[in-house]
């Protein structure tokens, strides 16, 4: 690994008391106009062109990324396109924990360079984690399982939201 290069991984999970096929076809509406996942109504919506395929191109706010892969009964993944020094990728994976219990994992994998070093723990990261926090209330909304303490976004992610522009 080059000079001035950071490993980074971040993972959220959640555990659902739902079977495989229903938490699948909830991943599935990502980047649609019935995305029932992605927290819409407060962050910048996740668009893919031409759709949640293999190839298509998208993100969400100056994050990009195209879908590697496009199976919501394993696993979504999608390289980073942008924004500069991130280089690695995201994905959603569903496991099956029992007949009735599905585990949902978030994972970022990537190597933060120059800017990114900076960008990513004090900018992105806290961004990152109220969103994939807020988006997996949604599912467990979705699912029947509002969760017993929605995520709270902490005062630096407000502040954060407020400089970007992000008030709704």
């Amino acid at each position: 690994m080059g000079k001035g290069v950071r490993v980074i991984v971040n993972s959220h999970e959640r555990t659902f008391g739902a079977p495989v096929s229903e938490v699948a076809e909830l991943l599935g509406t990502l980047a649609s106009q019935d995305d029932r996942v992605w927290p819409c109504e407060s962050w910048p919506r996740m668009r893919l062109t031409p759709g949640l395929i293999p190839g298509a191109t998208g993100g969400h706010g100056p994050v990009r990324y195209r879908v590697e892969r496009s199976d919501p009964t394993s696993t979504v993944a999608f390289t980073f396109t942008a924004p500069r020094g991130f280089r690695g990728g995201h994905s959603f994976t569903v496991m099956r924990s029992s007949e009735s219990l599905t585990t949902v994992k978030h994972e970022i994998r990537m190597h933060a360079q120059g800017w990114a070093r900076l960008t990513w723990p004090l900018f992105f990261r806290p961004l990152h984690d109220a969103l994939l926090e807020e988006a997996l209330d949604n599912l467990g909304r979705q699912l029947g399982e509002p969760p017993r303490q929605p995520h709270r976004r902490s005062l630096w992610v407000r502040a954060l939201r407020r400089a970007a522009g992000l008030r709704r």
